[in-house]
């Protein structure tokens, strides 16, 4: 059992709908708890419509009444509102591991994450994750330079984990120059350097929720942090190499083991 808290995407690339996807492809049922209800294609996002905190938070909890999950995800958070609606609720008990995807800017540009709500998050939800998962923009703005080359990766991962006190999966997708895509992990004691051949000429529209949400699948089947993100990054590899084509446009394939 795993849940997400994420936003919609109508395109059912990203989001709650990547995250349920992945859940399904792995052998783990999906619970939700939906932030956002965006109007978007693999274009772009048209509009934002952000969910009341309260039903947020009533979401979060109707879900851990009676299907209490084994892990937990976030994705699109949006508002400093619902930051502290999540971080309120795992602040008051035994919570089962979050993984925090600080969703800040969608692949297409449109930003997910109000200003006001960064700081919210540094504050008041990183220090809880067991895992955050930014990708090298994201990484930038929460270590707090521009990362160019997988040394900068590698500082950045122990940067997050000294500034916020979670083990940090640094995502080197974008970096230049590149013939492999390399990710950094570490926790304050192991670090794993991950690394995948780039698979050229394919949109990679959704990989950061599908790899989180692989991540958080594999917690909930109780492999430990460091096996579960190899074994997402293994994932994420083969959803984005055998992926397929919908009018037009690619889509990753969370279910490449057929």
């Amino acid at each position: 059992m795993a849940l997400t808290i994420a936003g919609s995407d109508s395109g059912g690339g990203a989001g709650i709908q990547a995250d349920l996807k992945t859940f399904a492809a792995l052998g783990v049922h999906g619970t939700t708890a939906v932030t956002c209800v965006t109007a978007q294609n693999p274009r772009g996002v048209r509009a934002i419509q952000a969910c009341r905190e309260t039903l947020v938070r009533q979401q979060i909890e109707a879900v851990f009444e009676e299907l209490p999950p084994r892990a937990i995800k976030t994705g699109m958070l949006f508002s400093r509102g619902i930051i502290r609606v999540v971080a309120e609720f795992f602040r008051a008990g035994k919570r089962p591991p979050l993984i925090v995807d600080p969703v800040m800017v969608a692949t297409s540009g449109a930003r997910l994450l109000q200003p006001t709500a960064v700081r919210a998050m540094q504050e008041e939800l990183l220090p809880l994750a067991a895992l955050t998962t930014p990708n090298l923009d994201e990484a930038a703005i929460l270590a707090g330079r521009p990362l160019e080359s997988v040394e900068d990766l590698r500082w950045a991962a122990r940067e997050i984990h000294r500034r916020y006190g979670c083990p940090a999966l640094v995502k080197g997708g974008h970096l230049h120059g590149l013939r492999e895509a390399v990710d950094l992990f570490f926790d304050g004691e192991a670090e794993l350097l991950l690394s995948a051949p780039r698979v050229a000429g394919f949109s990679t529209h959704g990989t950061g929720c599908t790899y989180s949400a692989a991540v958080a699948s594999y917690l909930a089947l109780d492999l430990a942090l460091p096996r579960a993100v190899e074994m997402a990054k293994n994932h994420i590899t083969q959803a984005i190499a055998q992926g397929v084509r919908a009018t037009g446009h690619d889509v990753l394939n969370p279910f490449w083991r057929g």
